[in-house]
């Protein structure tokens, strides 16, 4: 016995009868064949499923993030000029800042110069300047939310300076507080309020966990903004939520092409979702969001999110 057990493994194998040698040769040679096959399959589910999923999201960015971007149905007119007219806007170091990530195109620069400008549109490439613009309009544009809502709420510091959407705001004459709700550079009716109201207490954002009735941040701002512009030119609520999902997906590419991937997984074609369901917190806010992400193969297209100018 004591022999036995210090015999290697191929001395043990030799001394077996041929014909259990021979099964044993076979079983191993059977094995390494299964085994091989396995390999194999498992290899190329797994290349399958990569270029399924790159073709899927490149379907879905399609739609999500159309190439020739959104229209937005507001008129933009003189509301650049106004903002510069009376400091809310600092064209000196809006345009340096600018020039430091490529320069201002000849439309962008009508939209801060001009009085005649026509709808907005929203693309991947001005993405980040709409969002500065509405985040000006929105900052600076006088409006019962800024000044009873959450942001002057003494639950939350009772000081709307102390938050992103107005300390961030570094591209102005003065302080950001010097213009906060202080311009009329849109004026809305009782109905027009009441509706910005309601519609502003639906519409989340995936950088954080608050409405855009409580502007804490740039995204929240712009987005405040926005409506108020919409209301004014009288869009109707449906395409306001429509529009707001629409402008959000450019704000945050990865956040939309994540959802818009879970819906597909639960049956959804995205043209076929709620905007309103989309911009609710279960989906938009931080955690909501957060939820979703972990259930797919997260994007990374990159871009958007960011909260500063």
């Amino acid at each position: 016995m004591e022999q036995l057990k210090t015999e290697s493994e191929d001395q043990i194998k030799n001394e077996l009868p041929p014909k259990d040698r021979f099964l044993g040769i076979s079983i191993l040679i059977a094995a390494a064949i299964i085994g091989g096959v396995w390999i194999y399959t498992a290899q190329l589910n797994n290349t399958g499923a990569e270029i399924f999923n790159a073709k899927t999201l490149a379907a879905l960015e399609r739609v999500v993030l159309p190439e020739k971007g959104f229209v937005l149905p507001v008129k933009w007119e003189d509301l650049g000029k106004q903002m510069i007219d009376t400091g809310v806007i600092d064209q000196k170091k809006f345009e340096e800042l600018y020039s430091q990530r490529g320069g201002l195109d000849e439309t962008t620069r009508n939209l801060l110069t001009e009085t005649n400008n026509g709808r907005l549109v929203i693309t991947k490439e001005n993405a980040n300047t709409l969002l500065n613009l509405l985040w000006a309009f929105g900052l600076a544009n006088k409006n019962t939310i800024l000044e009873k809502g959450p942001m002057i709420d003494k639950k939350y510091g009772g000081n709307a300076g102390q938050f992103a959407s107005t300390g961030g705001w570094t591209l102005s004459s003065g302080k950001a507080m010097d213009h906060y709700s202080r311009h009329e550079l849109v004026m809305l009716t009782p109905e027009q309020q009441a509706l910005v109201e309601r519609v502003s207490q639906n519409i989340y954002r995936p950088c954080c966990g608050n409405s855009t009735y409580f502007p804490d941040c740039n995204h929240g701002m712009a987005m405040l903004g926005l409506l108020e512009l919409m209301a004014s030119q009288g869009v109707s609520e449906e395409e306001m939520y429509r529009v707001a999902l629409g402008v959000n997906s450019f704000w945050f590419p990865d956040t939309y092409l994540n959802i818009a991937q879970y819906l597909k997984m639960k049956g959804i074609d995205w043209k076929d979702a709620t905007p309103k369901g989309i911009l609710a917190a279960e989906y938009s806010s931080a955690a909501g969001y957060r939820q979703i992400r972990e259930q797919v193969q997260p994007a990374t297209r990159g871009g958007g999110g960011s909260c500063g100018v």
